[in-house]
């Protein structure tokens, strides 16, 4: 699983190639692996093993140093930087317009951090998060097998290995040719509302139904609004 060290190693190594302006290509030439381990790297994919990090990092000149903070003291960072960022910029940066589009009329909802976003609570999003019936699941995986799909195999720390029906054990986490995206999979879809951002309208599960049941959710947003209350103006 994708914890959020791993995604900040991931994010630390990509930053420091773009500044060299370096390809992965390059990146990987220089530290002796190949480009596939540099790139499941910064896309937070793969957990780095200490020797392959000091590799990847020394190949550009930097190492790594250690530090601790209090328990989820990012959060917080992370929440006032994320409210700074314009909603369009963030559903275009998560594929979102482009993966509804293409889910056609395969009925869903969206939920999580995903639909908190679309109603003004700017929650940290690694991937839409959509719930999808389970009497369509045959529908989905056709979906998923069409868009080049891959599950998340959280044994490999990567995408592949796993069947994509959603039946079969394992997260409900593929990565698509449009982008990644995570179902959670239910008897019959939540009670939803419409937001419009953009000209363009969203179905998504309403905050109060969000913080009773999506427990993750609920404590972002209640360290949002607790973050929101304490900033200056």
């Amino acid at each position: 699983m994708s914890t959020r060290l791993v995604r900040i190693l991931g994010r630390t190594v990509r930053q420091q190639r773009e500044s060299r302006a370096l390809t992965q290509r390059q990146l990987a030439d220089l530290a002796g692996v190949s480009q596939a381990s540099v790139a499941r790297i910064e896309r937070g994919d793969r957990t780095p093993g200490l020797p392959l990090l000091e590799s990847l990092l020394a190949a550009m000149g930097v190492q790594l140093t250690v530090a601790t903070e209090p328990l989820d003291a990012h959060l917080d960072a992370e929440l006032a930087q994320l409210a700074d960022r314009s909603l369009a910029d963030r559903i275009h940066e998560l594929n979102l317009d482009r993966l509804l589009d293409r889910l056609g009329d395969l009925p869903n909802a969206i939920t999580g951090a995903t639909a908190a976003l679309l109603q003004g609570a700017p929650l940290p999003v690694d991937a839409p998060e959509l719930a999808i019936r389970w009497r369509d699941s045959t529908r989905l995986t056709r979906w998923l097998e069409a868009a080049y799909g891959q599950r998340w195999n959280a044994r490999w720390s990567e995408f592949g290995g796993l069947h994509l029906e959603p039946e079969t054990p394992g997260e409900h986490r593929w990565r698509t040719r449009y982008g990644e995206v995570r179902a959670v999979m239910c008897d019959e879809l939540p009670a939803t509302v419409e937001v419009c951002h953009g000209g363009r309208s969203y179905r998504v599960v309403p905050l109060v139904e969000l913080e009773v049941t999506n427990p993750r959710t609920a404590v972002l947003l209640r360290r949002y609004r607790e973050g929101h209350l304490r900033r200056p103006g």
